[in-house]
């Protein structure tokens, strides 16, 4: 069950912003302090299950070939076929459009070498470099768990945001979303809590609410 001051936040948050023809977004937006980001150690970079998922689907693709590849076609939104990759590396415009549209890759294990050579100056940059899977394994409780995840990544910046869910979940779900994201984060830095400035909720095009 989420905290009394997270349900106020989000139910704020969320009675405060104004009815759109579109499905916003509900984020935190997070400031850090007392904490140098120059140094990678102490930057934020992580993955949080979210207990009542994303409110949205997300796109996931796979690079695979063989039996992964089948019983990838069933549950990722796309699969990519070691042929397919050796294209994708000589078209950097089309590499990074794959990137910019789906949040997670997972790749089967022997391909993580070729991946990291060919497309990892795409993947990288951008924290997706793929989620390692042995080839006889079944992609689909990774895929699954993968669209209920979030990721929280400060670079080397103090302020940064990460998405708690969508407008149409309950003000529960959402509040039990942020929980888990503030816990993992305090876990996460060198200082807890002691390195947290605020944490403001809001929702794509509505005010911020303060939680912490």
């Amino acid at each position: 069950m989420a905290e009394k001051k997270t349900l106020k936040a989000v139910k704020d948050a969320i009675e405060t912003s104004k009815a759109r023809k579109f499905s916003e977004s509900v984020d935190l937006a997070i400031n850090l302090k007392d904490i140098d980001l120059s140094i990678p150690k102490n930057r934020v970079d992580d993955e949080v299950l979210l207990p009542n998922g994303r409110g949205k689907p997300i796109k996931i693709a796979v690079f695979g070939s063989g039996e992964l590849a089948i019983k990838a076609k069933k549950v990722a939104d796309l699969v990519i076929t070691p042929e397919e990759l050796d294209d994708l590396a000589d078209d950097k415009k089309q590499a990074k459009k794959l990137a910019n549209d789906h949040v997670f890759f997972v790749a089967e294990a022997p391909l993580m070498p070729v991946i990291g050579k060919k497309l990892g100056v795409v993947l990288g940059p951008r924290g997706k470099m793929p989620k390692p899977i042995p080839p006889s394994a079944d992609p689909a409780p990774l895929i699954n768990n993968l669209r209920r995840t979030v990721r929280i990544r400060s670079k080397d910046r103090r302020t940064f945001h990460a998405p708690v869910g969508t407008k149409e979940m309950s003000i529960e779900d959402l509040a039990e979303n942020v929980d888990e994201i503030i816990k993992r984060l305090i876990g996460k830095l060198e200082r807890g809590k002691m390195n947290i400035a605020s944490v403001y909720i809001k929702t794509t095009m509505g005010k911020s609410v303060r939680l912490m």
